[in-house]
């Protein structure tokens, strides 16, 4: 059979142009033999159930209740926040990530704090040895993980029979290959083959499972698509590896918002969440430093501020560069051209660079409003007073649009001292000022947030 690498789409020949996806010479060969894999997820399976009273029937929708199968804590609340509340039972977790951006350190610093859980954590890439001197360094949590290093499924689902385990980690799903595929570990039909019986394990036995992946140099996950439509939960562990900031962000999420997000900082001793990242991405000592505006941003349900920095030059070469770092570079544009046609600036012979603190990535937009006033601050070398923040959509009219949770920004600008927030016009309807120590400034255009800052 021929297998599409992009998409997963089946053919009985080779076709140079995938019909699902549209790619050009993407279908790879591969074997189709025996199902031992499936019977190995099967057997272990009923091993683990076998415990249970109950066999597998059907039931009426009224018989199933959802308070009898709580969600497993992991004991880290960024990491439940981005589950959706903790880990179900029965499900299948992905987590992606680039290599060393440290995937493994978060995956067993948070098992070595399930100390009421019995984990087997399958490591394909270390030793055993290799582990203990990661968990050593880590030193957090008092649970008890059972290591196994092994690289065959069949051999996996007999140590799963034996042990019966509560949480299965897989590390990483590139390494594991079963015997039904005639082809190297980490190949479209081993990743495919592998994940389809930890699946089938995983809902025949209700035990979660979480698998680890790799990112391909085109930024996806390693292996075909399908790997995707498989499993329940898709986590991705971004970052700058020269930065000390990770964010872990859920791509699709069956049982929770994809929305969220969590915040870790990378240490010598392993990842330690935070909690509050508004004080972390905001420089203390920007004071006199023109093209910084900060803006109260919401990623998910979670407000922060978040400063972002710009630099306006004279254009070197004659064609003017446009760059931005954690900013959507389009929306970038759209907004230079609105404050040059709406409010008269002109950067048509200008650089622009624009960064967003901290390595983040923001798609928040209510970052429009601090992303112009940035530009401007650096276009006329004029800082921005401290103590100003501000939260606004800009319109291709140059009005300021209204913006989602308008009280959470201010709670939280609020709380870290500001003393002046600009804000939309139709975003106060409904809002008490005197409500709030600090001063709301309503504008509905661009023109009345720049004179709001500028005077």
């Amino acid at each position: 059979m021929f297998v599409c690498e992009n998409c997963g789409q089946e053919s009985p020949k080779w076709i140079g142009k995938c019909p699902a996806c549209g790619q050009w010479n993407t279908f790879k060969e591969i074997r189709v033999s025996a199902d031992t894999g499936t019977h190995a997820a099967r057997s272990a399976a009923q091993a683990v159930r076998a415990r249970h009273a109950d066999g597998n029937r059907p039931l009426h929708l009224h018989e199933i209740s959802v308070k009898d199968e709580p969600r497993l804590d992991m004991h880290d609340d960024e990491f439940n926040r981005v589950l959706g509340g903790g880990l179900v039972k029965g499900s299948i977790v992905l987590l992606g990530g680039e290599p060393g951006i440290g995937k493994s350190t978060l995956t067993l610093q948070t098992i070595l704090g399930l100390h009421d859980l019995r984990v087997l954590y399958v490591s394909g890439e270390e030793s055993a040895h290799q582990l203990k001197m990661r968990a050593d360094r880590i030193g957090a949590g008092s649970g008890e993980p059972l290591i196994l290093c092994e690289t065959s499924l069949e051999a996996i689902f007999a140590h799963i029979r034996d042990v019966q385990p509560q949480l299965v980690v897989i590390d990483s799903i590139q390494t594991i290959a079963t015997e039904e595929v005639d082809s190297s570990p980490g190949s479209i039909a081993q990743v495919r083959e592998c994940a389809a019986a930890l699946l089938r394990f995983a809902k025949s036995s209700g035990v979660p499972v979480i698998i680890i992946g790799h990112i391909n140099k085109e930024g996806t996950l390693a292996g075909p698509k399908i790997l995707e439509h498989i499993v329940d939960t898709v986590i991705q562990f971004e970052g700058d590896q020269h930065h000390l900031y990770r964010i872990l962000r859920a791509m699709k999420n069956r049982f929770g918002s994809t929305s969220e997000l969590g915040i870790y900082e990378m240490r010598a001793n392993g990842l330690r969440p935070v909690s509050n990242p508004s004080e972390l991405l905001l420089t203390q000592d920007h004071e006199g430093l023109s093209g910084i505006a900060i803006s109260a941003a919401i990623e998910g349900v979670r407000p922060f501020l978040v400063e972002t920095q710009a630099l306006v030059s004279t254009a070197a070469y004659g064609t003017p560069q446009r760059t931005a770092t954690g900013f959507d570079q389009r929306r970038l544009n759209m907004l230079l051209a609105v404050l040059e046609k709406r409010v008269g600036f002109k950067l048509a012979q200008k650089d622009v660079f624009l960064n967003i603190a901290g390595g983040l990535r923001v798609t928040d937009l209510a970052m429009d409003l601090s992303v112009i006033a940035a530009v401007l601050s650096s276009n006329v070398d004029t800082p921005i007073e401290p103590g100003w923040c501000m939260a606004g959509e800009v319109g291709l009219s140059g009005e300021v649009r209204p913006v989602s949770r308008i009280e959470q920004r201010i709670s939280e600008a609020q709380k870290l001292g500001f003393s002046h927030i600009i804000v939309p016009a139709y975003n106060l309807k409904g809002i008490n000022p005197h409500d709030y120590q600090i001063q709301l400034h309503p504008v509905k255009k661009v023109e009345g947030a720049l004179r709001e800052l500028f005077g």
